[in-house]
């Protein structure tokens, strides 16, 4: 990692850590429908251990857990991540949630083939490089089970926010304080190599609208 590389990571996680302090529950309790769909998704895997990366404070990894999954959900921000647990708390399902704080640029503090599923909601576009997003869906095949599937959301270069604020290189720009990286197809198929891809599904969310791909993939058994 860069010089430049590491004082952006390490800006992002404290404005992520305020912002999540400032505005508690900001994503409100009702959970993305990227989420809705990839409960169908891991339901029909046979799926029962849930891996969330970027669960923030913890909208869908608590969705998972009422609809009868065991749920793993790490972020870099321990403010989220301690929401998350006193909402597991209040919803009683704090016995199939477990979290972790974790910075998705370092190796998955789990063993090899140890998740059925695991899911992203917008994560992968942070102020990722390609390198590091590539060692990340490295570490993803490496702790999902053969056959597992991995469904994760991405802000993409058709959005309306790429090319505007700060351009950090690596189509990634910073915009009201937020670093995205914003993908281009090609990268979404490379991200896929050694992988069967089954979908790209392009929506829209939020206000602007932002506009994603949800991409599902699934590893080889």
């Amino acid at each position: 990692m860069s010089e430049h590389e590491r004082e952006l990571a390490e800006a992002q996680r404290e404005h992520w850590q305020r912002t999540y302090g400032e505005h508690p529950g900001m994503y409100g309790a009702e959970p993305s429908e990227p989420a809705v769909h990839a409960a169908g998704v891991f339901r029909a895997a046979g799926a029962v251990d849930v891996l969330e990366l970027g669960a923030g404070h913890g909208r869908d990894a608590l969705y998972f857990a009422r609809e009868g999954f065991t749920v793993r959900a790490t972020d870099f921000s321990p403010t989220g991540l301690g929401q998350l647990r006193e909402t597991a708390r209040a919803q009683g399902v704090e016995e199939r949630v477990t979290t972790a704080v974790h910075d998705v640029r370092e190796p998955l503090p789990l063993p090899d083939g140890s998740v059925d599923a695991v899911f992203a909601h917008m994560l992968l576009c942070m102020a990722l490089s390609t390198g590091e997003l590539h060692a990340l869906v490295a570490e993803v095949r490496r702790v999902l089970r053969p056959g597992g599937v991995f469904v994760y959301t991405v802000r993409h270069t058709g959005d309306a926010h790429y090319g505007a604020g700060t351009g950090h290189g690596d189509d990634v720009w910073e915009h009201g304080g937020f670093a995205v990286h914003f993908f281009p197809r090609d990268l979404v198929d490379s991200l896929a190599e050694g992988w069967q891809l089954r979908e790209v599904h392009a929506f829209e969310e939020g206000g602007l609208p932002r506009r994603l791909w949800r991409v599902t993939q699934t590893s080889p058994r």
